[in-house]
């Protein structure tokens, strides 16, 4: 005893320990559970013959084993604490040997469980088995020594013995069918031998193929075990066997679904909701969620309108109805079910930001700044704090703004950064551009390498002239990423455009193309470099195909001038005419404009 922890000395711990000892010895360490319901059975197997009771009707929960009459010696009580003072140290291999000790000495159902228990725990199989079937010969109808056994069956590949155990455990435990299966399938599922796990629940549920309980637990092993093809089959079946099993149901669209097979459980909850009269909650609620995982937001909207009815205070279709309609850019409707949100103080968080995102649409600043600021936590408290920052500038208070933005928690470089580019956006709007500067300068020099804010620097390099800048800054990103095809396009496309660099600027474009063939903003580069070189025809191809995945007015104005100096001026007034109904603003279209054409 004298390499304990002191704190094991004190009076109150050995009381405690001693005690502890005495009840696991005695049988009373602690409150017996509430006696459940009984199972009367006819006994019969091996179980039963050593138990004495095969043939006769018994109540499993009533059967108890009898404990020997063993008088507490000193020497009994000095191995009792020293397997438990060695087990709160951790030294469960010390525990161990000496539970199993006094599990051969003393017979005693009790201890015997609690060196089954320390072996299983200490991961000691060796052990586990032995004291394993100490125990079920002292306790034959208890389900939990079988439940070791088997385990300790399949790990040697004695699969026969496993299913004996097993079989053993649905006749002896006490509940259900289904309670049973399940307590089966979470003890195999766990296990490594896959294979072998599959065939002992094969001829586990051979018997029982008219039972959907047992085929679902089936499912449940092949689903751990990755066999979805297998699970399923299996849920299928069950589903025919019961189909109003909603749980099996769920189960079938979740197999579906990680096997990829979005649209075969679209189609069957379809079939699944005309079959249950449209009632079921859980399943519409999940062909919803479908619905919009393939953005099929009509269909999606019009199931959760259903469920709104059904649950008219459920948060969850609620908040999925405001993003929808948000989606729509209905705002009035999304407005509708976040300020019902609120009301009901569920979500309040992501209502109030997409509230403050409203009134913000409507240029209703200060209404969206309330809503931002009533934003107290959450996945969308971060944003919200940053849209209040540009918020304040936008109303004119540039230093009180700054001073928020950079007050704002951050968690990460992700935000950091974030919250830098907020605060030199809100400068650029005011056309501070060296306080812009400035601040992703100091940045920089605090961060090190940030490939984000190093091409932020470039692009308000490009509004300042500062072409060495922003060549240095994209070089800079390329040499530590070279397939960087934001940069390579950058720093291509300004080549282009504002020297006379043509064949790096090409060069550039082209491995930017490469990596990302289907970029409208990369295809314009190159149409545009192509026209710098006065390859006008090859410029027309991307350009064309750069403006038919994205109506952009850049985009536009470019294919309009290539259109002109070609000679074909009235196909250049119909792009230009064309983007200015969309964007009649637009200032770079304008300005090609008024050159070509005043």
């Amino acid at each position: 005893m004298t390499n304990l922890p002191d704190s094991f000395h004190s009076p109150a711990t050995l009381r405690a320990l001693i005690i502890t000892c005495l009840c696991v010895f005695a049988g009373a360490c602690s409150v017996a559970p509430e006696k459940p319901e009984s199972s009367a059975m006819v006994a019969s197997g091996p179980a039963a013959r050593k138990a004495g009771v095969e043939g006769k009707k018994i109540d499993v929960v009533d059967i108890a084993p009898v404990r020997p009459k063993i008088k507490l010696t000193g020497d009994l009580l000095y191995k009792i604490l020293l397997a438990e003072f060695a087990g709160q140290r951790g030294r469960l291999d010390l525990a161990l040997k000496n539970y199993m000790d006094l599990a051969r000495s003393t017979q005693d159902p009790k201890i015997v469980e609690r060196a089954t228990r320390i072996a299983v725990y200490a991961r000691n199989d060796k052990a586990a088995t032995e004291a394993a079937k100490m125990w079920e010969k002292l306790d034959p109808l208890n389900p939990d020594p079988q439940q070791v056994l088997a385990v300790m069956a399949l790990r040697n590949g004695k699969m026969e013995e496993a299913l004996s155990h097993l079989q053993n455990i649905l006749k002896y435990s006490h509940g259900e069918l289904d309670q049973k299966m399940w307590m089966i399938a979470n003890l195999l599922s766990r296990e490594k031998n896959k294979d072998m796990i599959m065939t002992v629940m094969q001829r586990l549920v051979a018997s029982r193929q008219d039972q959907p309980e047992a085929l679902y637990a089936y499912a449940h092993v092949a689903a751990r075990l990755g066999k979805l093809d297998k699970a399923r089959e299996l849920l299928k079946r069950t589903l025919e066997l019961a189909p109003d099993n909603n749980s099996a149901a769920m189960s079938y669209i979740a197999i579906l679904q990680r096997q990829n097979k979005t649209k075969a459980a679209i189609n069957w909850l379809e079939k699944a909701l005309k079959k249950k009269n449209s009632n079921d909650f859980n399943l519409r609620l999940t062909y919803a969620q479908l619905l919009t995982d393939v953005k099929r937001y009509d269909d999606a909207r019009r199931q959760f309108e259903i469920l709104a009815v059904q649950a008219p205070k459920n948060s969850d279709v609620l908040y999925a109805l405001g993003l929808l309609y948000l989606q729509d850019d209905r705002l009035d409707d999304a407005r509708k079910y976040f300020k019902r949100l609120v009301k009901l103080d569920e979500n309040t968080n992501a209502a109030n930001y997409y509230l403050g995102r409203i009134a913000e649409e409507r240029d209703n600043l200060k209404k969206a700044g309330m809503y931002y600021k009533a934003v107290q936590g959450g996945n969308t408290y971060f944003d919200a704090q940053v849209r209040l920052g540009l918020i304040i500038a936008r109303q004119g208070y540039i230093k009180e703004a700054r001073k928020h933005l950079q007050s704002v928690h951050t968690e990460g470089m992700k935000q950091a950064t974030i919250l830098v580019q907020a605060e030199a956006e809100l400068l650029m709007d005011q056309k501070r551009y060296k306080d812009a500067m400035e601040v992703y300068n100091k940045a920089l020099d605090k961060q090190g390498f940030n490939a984000e804010l190093l091409y932020s620097r470039a692009m308000l390099a490009e509004k300042m002239d500062r072409l060495d800048i922003l060549e240095r800054d994209l070089r800079r990103i390329i040499a530590k990423d070279p397939n960087h095809a934001q940069a390579l396009n950058a720093l291509g496309y300004t080549l282009a455009d504002r020297t006379h660099r043509y064949d790096e600027a090409y060069a550039l474009i082209k491995r930017a193309l490469k990596i990302d063939p289907n970029d409208y903003y990369i295809l314009d580069s190159m149409g545009w470099v192509l026209y710098r070189e006065g390859k006008l025809d090859k410029a027309e191809h991307y350009l064309r195909k750069a403006l038919s995945l994205r109506k952009d007015p850049e985009i536009a104005a470019h294919l309009g001038e290539v259109l002109w100096v070609k000679g074909d001026k009235e196909g250049a007034k119909k792009v230009w005419n064309t983007a200015l109904q969309e964007t009649p603003h637009d200032q770079k279209l304008q300005d090609v404009i008024h050159r070509f054409n005043p």
